[in-house]
């Protein structure tokens, strides 16, 4: 008897410990985990303050989705009783442990005008934000096309501020000729830089002083997504046909290319990887738009069938596997989306018409999709 009892308390035991380590390991995930902030807010921390009240006031403004695992995560790596007074700003998508270390570091800041400048896949702009204090979260002041308008006025003001903060954002699936034309255009920056290696700059929001160089710029972009990469290489499905982390970045640059609803991604990208698996063709048009631009500019109309004919190393519909390099630069979602995909037995996907798309594990069933993608086109 006592030796069931003494064999069953020790599984109990070994089970406690895998499930006291498993929820250690979703919690430091959690912590260090991108942030659900979708716009930079001023956090004051008042003299005096405490851990518990920043998190309120952080999970109030959206900033963070846990009060308590912020808390927690800040006693876990002693800094809960390093609170600094001061105004601090946050930038969105800051994780916890980034915020953490905003509010305890020091040196407050002003929080007052921001200039963010945005490099997207079909534009740019530059916007002037200030701050409302009554709710801490900037408001547009003015913005403009740096390509094709004259700057706002309010734009000259803020570069004559002293307090003034500057970003560069970059959108996912930007090409890198696109970032390095659009940061030649930023006049706060100095030094010329050669266009780097498609698919290697981190689709992220960069923290820039006037005077800045261009060249400093791109390898911060360059060690982030090294990181992010390797990370999420590590963490990766050990059944997926990819050799190396250049092949997942390939994919994942398609997958970026594929699709813009952050739910779809996974399931995009076992559509990818179960046609790599089979032996199919990816057959999909970004690639074949990426032979034709070289990633300069956009293609501005529709595929003609010489081109998704036309034998080039891009062209999917014709050559086996993955295209040579990336097709663009690719956010970490899409990156872990190409390393974690879903587990379906999809290999079709067409758009459905609501800016998604409908997937498909037949021919016949994706031959469906298609005619009533066809006959919303029609209607259209």
């Amino acid at each position: 008897m006592w030796k069931s009892v003494a064999s069953n308390a020790l599984t109990f035991l070994v089970v406690g410990i895998f499930l006291f380590g498993g929820l250690l390991i979703w919690a430091q995930n959690e912590y260090s985990a991108e942030g659900p902030l979708e716009q930079a807010i001023c956090i004051e921390v008042p003299r005096g303050g405490s851990m518990q009240d920043v998190s309120e006031r952080l999970a109030a403004q959206g900033a963070i989705s846990s009060p308590l695992m912020f808390r927690l995560g800040a006693d876990y790596t002693d800094r809960s009783n390093d609170l600094k007074f001061g105004s601090y700003l946050v930038p969105e998508r800051a994780s916890m442990v980034e915020i953490t270390d905003i509010v305890t570091r020091g040196g407050a800041s002003t929080c007052g005008t921001e200039v963010v400048y945005r490099i997207g896949v079909n534009a740019a702009s530059v916007q002037v934000r200030e701050l409302d204090p009554a709710t801490g979260r900037y408001e547009e002041m003015a913005e403009f096309d740096p390509a094709g308008e004259e700057p706002a006025p309010e734009y000259a003001t803020a570069k004559e501020e002293p307090g003034t903060r500057y970003r560069i954002a970059l959108a996912e699936g930007v090409t890198s000729w696109q970032v390095v034309q659009e940061l030649m255009q930023i006049d706060i920056l100095e030094g010329t830089v050669e266009v780097p290696v498609e698919g290697s700059l981190a689709p992220d929001s960069y923290e820039v002083v006037t005077g800045d160089n261009r060249a400093a710029l791109i390898g911060r972009m360059q060690s982030a997504q090294e990181a992010i990469l390797a990370n999420a290489w590590a963490n990766r499905d050990a059944e997926l046909p990819l050799e190396s982390p250049e092949e997942a970045l390939i994919l994942a640059s398609v997958i970026e290319k594929e699709t813009g609803i952050p739910e779809e991604r996974r399931q995009v990208a076992s559509v990818f990887v179960n046609r790599l698996d089979r032996g199919m063709r990816l057959q999909t048009d970004p690639t074949v738009i990426y032979g034709i631009t070289n990633g300069e500019g956009v293609l501005g109309r529709g595929l003609r069938q010489s081109e998704l004919r036309a034998a080039t190393p891009y062209n999917t519909y014709v050559i086996e596997g993955l295209p040579p390099t990336p097709i663009a630069n690719p956010g970490r979602a899409s990156i872990e989306a190409a390393l974690n995909p879903a587990e379906t037995d999809f290999v079709f996907f067409v758009a459905d018409g609501s800016g998604g798309h409908a997937f498909a594990e037949t021919l016949d069933e994706h031959n469906e999709n298609v005619a009533r993608w066809r006959a919303i086109e029609a209607n259209q």
